[in-house]
């Protein structure tokens, strides 16, 4: 008794284990909103990080460019063994037998017309310039994070309308068949109504694919490594929408045209470093010496301190100087010039941006009434369909329809929520509207 007890609840355990494997239950997922995928988005991805990297790298160009205002202190020591010690005829030593000497030398160099503070300056604007750059990174990834949120939700919503599909179609062939036993209807229709049930059932398995492809897509761009869920979450809708209000917030917000900005400043700031190229440098130098030799003639001088001005002024360099000075020139126009293209590509973005929200919009309402219309004629005619009334063919035409009209909606409906961050990032609103989302989250 107590053995066959034992191996009851063995079998029970092990039912247990298997339906929590190969069950399709997603209670233990977790689930994410996508201010969560915003949040961990922008803590683990790598071009992110990179960017981030960049933004270091700037900070340390600053650093070295300091180092060059700093005078250098530095030490010093030598010792020199000679074969063999020499004297002149009366005594006087002229070589020891060895010779030593240390010190500290303090040297600074800094050219006349000033490079090394214009080289700080550009070192400054470097950082300001990687910060802006950051940030459109940032901003950038986010809208790829809704893409691809987006992409998931409009996955799943084709995953129920196929299986919708497909249940409608198996209630057709089960009532063509009922039909084709009493005789009212030919072999055909139930031929016609499996080869349609057949195409769904395909179509649902190509749905169920792109749905897993879509949610690896989304745990790639985000970095989850776990099972998961999406939980929609609706966007608040713009209250009002003016196209030159978005162009001129375009203009003020988007790091892209701030850090083109800065380039153009930085490439100004890069020319007149060329030309003080041409302005002489001075060096300073200030030596503490102190040396040792054996034996020590009697003029030895054991310490010494002493300082030193150099100016130097190349006359003729091969046009290395003025190369330097037409290359930086070339690349200050060409800065202005992408400043240009991407202001007026901005532009396009905005318009872009605002027609396709306006459009979404539009057709929205007009998508839902479709649907409601072609649901309301499929109850219709798959009832006339069971009383003889419609064929098989009106049956396939109703249900074509309304297929066709719920994968626009669905379409449509996330169309128009990606279009409002479409908007929001257009004008360099994105990432600002998703910290303030969450720092008032956090704070509740």
């Amino acid at each position: 008794m107590y053995k066959t007890f034992k191996v009851i609840i063995c079998v029970i355990i092990a039912f247990i284990f298997y339906i929590g494997v190969s069950g399709t239950d997603n209670s233990f997922a977790e689930e994410y909103s996508l201010e969560d995928l915003y949040r961990i988005a922008l803590e683990r991805a790598e071009r992110i990080k990179i960017s981030e990297e960049d933004l270091y790298i700037a900070e340390k160009g600053k650093d070295k460019a300091l180092s060059v205002l700093l005078p250098k202190l530095s030490t010093f020591w030598d010792y020199t063994r000679y074969s063999e010690a020499k004297t002149t005829g009366t005594g006087w030593i002229i070589q020891p037998d060895y010779s030593t000497s240390w010190g500290l030398r303090l040297d600074q160099s800094m050219s006349l017309s000033g490079r090394e503070l214009k080289a700080f300056k550009i070192s400054k604007e470097n950082i300001e310039k990687s910060g802006y750059d950051l940030y459109a990174v940032r901003e950038e990834y986010l809208f790829s994070v809704s893409s691809a949120y987006y992409d998931v939700l409009r996955a799943k919503k084709a995953l129920e309308i196929a299986r919708a599909n497909v249940e409608r179609l198996i209630k057709h062939r089960d009532a063509a068949a009922i039909r084709l036993k009493v005789g009212e209807v030919t072999k055909t229709d139930l031929l016609r109504a499996e080869a349609e049930l057949s195409g769904a059932q395909s179509e649902m398995v190509k749905a169920e694919n792109n749905l897993k492809l879509a949610k690896a897509v989304l745990a790639r761009i985000v970095g989850i490594y776990e099972e998961y869920t999406l939980k929609e979450t609706p966007l608040e809708e713009p209250v009002y929408l003016f196209l030159p209000s978005l162009r001129e917030e375009a203009r003020m917000q988007r790091a892209e045209l701030k850090s083109s900005e800065l380039q153009k400043k930085i490439a100004e700031d890069q020319v007149k470093y060329a030309k003080g190229a041409y302005w002489p440098t001075l060096s300073v130098e200030g030596v503490y010496l102190r040396k040792d030799e054996d034996p020590a003639s009697s003029f030895f001088l054991k310490e010494s301190i002493y300082g030193g001005l150099t100016l130097n002024f190349p006359f003729f360099e091969g046009g290395l100087r003025r190369a330097e000075v037409r290359e930086a020139k070339a690349r200050q126009r060409q800065s202005e010039l992408i400043y240009e293209d991407l202001r007026k590509t901005i532009n396009i973005e905005v318009e872009n941006a605002y027609l396709d929200f306006m459009t979404q919009k539009g057709v929205l309402k007009s998508l839902e009434d479709e649907v409601t219309f072609a649901r309301d004629n499929y109850n219709s005619i798959s009832r006339q369909y069971e009383f003889g009334l419609a064929n098989s063919i009106d049956v396939i035409d109703a249900n074509t329809l309304l297929l066709t009209s719920e994968r626009q909606l669905s379409d449509a409906q996330y169309n128009y929520e990606l279009a409002i961050l479409r908007v929001e990032r257009a004008t360099g609103t994105l990432l600002k509207s998703v910290v303030s989302q969450q720092s008032g989250a956090g704070s509740q």
